[in-house]
Order: structure tokens, then sequence, then C-alpha cells
């Protein structure tokens, strides 16, 4: 069943975000165009390649992926179109590259912001032509893949700074998705928390059932600067210190009550400090129900209109 209660293709979650990023999934499923998925480290890009290889007509072929950040030039070369027995030391004999591996299917550039110049003209060349030539030989491999890069770096400054070729990303870059932060879809948290807390209960043996709603409170309140990632470490990390069958706030990590962390939720009668994504993601939780949204943000409703009106957010 591709379809979950609360998630999509191995992805979790219920907002208008992840509603948007499902419907961009299926669009780009649908067409056989390069894709770039951009988003924070953590948010689940690689997933959304997942989605759309599965979903996509490709979805019998292999599914490859490569981190161009963790190889240096001469080992991605190798990776990405292989090589032949001799072609440097330690080649002892022919091997294929990624592309060939992910032959009639689809192969996952991760990083891809992070892949050398002189690497980006091999790669055009290979777009263009549909061909890759392994390291030490020079006979024409054809190669029929669809290719789709993540990366969480910001590809505008890249291409004006010159590290990154202006052709290349024009021809990678045909269908744009980006990945919504946690922050800015808090509602999918008790989705997420669920969905993982099962799994780790599995894994490690352990009978948590719920989480209290106030350490829900203090995870809600958190920006999660690492994401989904951060979050099930922290989940994990909750379910080793829990004593009983629940999470409570002294089981979370300390790093969630440091002075100032929580910079989102207000203290209950204190200085508000919501930020625009908390008070858009609140208010679309409660349907724009500004008496329920106001009491989750532990405000008044005076104060939700004023922030309403200062953000400019649809209430």
């Amino acid at each position: 069943e591709l379809m979950q209660e609360y998630g999509f293709m191995g992805l979790i979650g219920t907002s208008l975000p992840m509603q948007r990023l499902y419907e961009q999934i299926r669009n780009a499923a649908a067409s056989e165009a390069p894709i770039v998925i951009t988003g924070e480290s953590g948010t689940g890009k690689e997933l959304v390649a997942k989605a759309i290889h599965r979903l996509s007509r490709r979805q019998t072929g292999p599914f490859m992926t490569v981190n161009c950040a963790a190889l240096n030039e001469f080992l991605l070369e190798s990776e990405l179109f292989g090589h032949v027995k001799g072609a440097f030391t330690g080649a002892v004999r022919d091997r294929k590259g990624r592309f060939e591996a992910a032959q009639h299917g689809s192969l996952f550039l991760d990083e891809v912001g992070d892949m050398p110049l002189s690497m980006q003209v091999k790669l055009l060349r290979v777009l263009q032509e549909r061909e890759i030539e392994r390291v030490g030989d020079q006979r024409p491999i054809k190669v029929d893949v669809r290719l789709m890069s993540a990366t969480n770096k910001n590809m505008e400054e890249l291409l004006g700074q010159g590290k990154f070729r202006d052709d290349l990303f024009y021809r990678i870059n045909v269908i744009p998705i980006h990945v919504p932060p946690l922050r800015e879809r808090i509602e999918d948290i008790p989705h997420l928390i669920a969905h993982y807390l099962e799994r780790i209960n599995q894994i490690n043996r352990k009978a948590i059932r719920y989480i209290s709603p106030q350490a829900l409170e203090a995870i809600e309140a958190y920006p999660w600067p690492g994401n989904v990632r951060q979050l099930v470490n922290m989940i994990e990390y909750a379910t080793m210190t829990a004593k009983g069958d629940s999470i409570e706030p002294v089981d979370l990590p300390e790093y969630l009550f440091r002075k100032g962390a929580p910079a989102i939720i207000p203290s209950r009668g204190g200085k508000e400090r919501i930020t625009k994504e908390q008070l858009d993601a609140t208010l679309r939780r409660f349907k724009g129900n500004r008496t329920q949204s106001a009491r989750h943000l532990g405000i008044s409703r005076v104060t939700l209109w004023k922030l309403i009106k200062e953000f400019g957010s649809v209430g």
C-alpha cells in the first residue's frame, strides 16, 4: 500500500507542506526529466527520491545512490563511471560504475553541490551524450538512467560563486522539489514520534507506549535544526532513559531545555517568541480556529491576532 494513514511512500506527515510535497512526487514520477531535491540536512531528500523511483515506470529497475561529498575527485569518477583492469594501481579487474549499475533505473546523486568542477564537466557530457567511458578506457557505453540529485546547499550562491556550472545546473534542475524543514510542519511531530517510537521499541525491545503532553510540548517548542534525523535520535535517546512506559520531560535530552533553544513557543505569561513558521503551522493544525490556536501557543486571542497581523499569516 503506497498511501498510509499518516504518510506517503515512507514519508510521514499530513500537514499542508507535506501534502504539497506528495503532489510534487506524483507529478515528478510521471516524468523522465532530471530532478534536483533541495532541503536542509535530515529532511529526508533520499526518501523523496526513492518515492519518485517507486512510482515511476522505472520502478522495476535499480535505484543506485552516490554521495558526492564522501569521495574525492578521482574516486568519484571511478564510482560513477567504473574502470578497467590496469587503469590505476589497485585496479585488478574491470568494474562497473553506478551509471551502468543503474541501467534502466534511477541514479541518485546526494550532495551534488559538493561535486568538483572537473567532474561536473564529465557529468554534463554524460547527460548530453547518454553514454559513459570507464576510467582507463575510451570505448563509449550507452546508458539509460534517470538522474535525481539532492543538495542542502544554496545552489544560487554556488552558481554566483562559480562553484557550480550554470549549464549543468539547468540540465539537472528541470524539476525542482523542496523538502520542508521540520519546524515548518510541527503538526506532523506526533505522527513522526508514533511511527519511529514503534520501530525503536521493536529494535531495542522496549515497551514505551506514549509520550506525555508536557514532553510533547517541549519537543514541539524546539526548532529542530537537524530535522527528522535529529528527532529520531532524540526519540531513541528518550526511550533509553525512560523508566516507565511513557516518555516524560525528564527523559528528554538537555539541549531541548537550554536557554534560548526553544525560541518558538513562549512561556505562559512571558514574552512571545513565536516564529512565523510556528504560527502558520499552528493555524493549519487547528484549521484557522483562533481560540484553539491561542490556547495551544499559551497566548491570548488578542496576542494571536497581533501576530497574525505582524507576520501576514492567514488565520
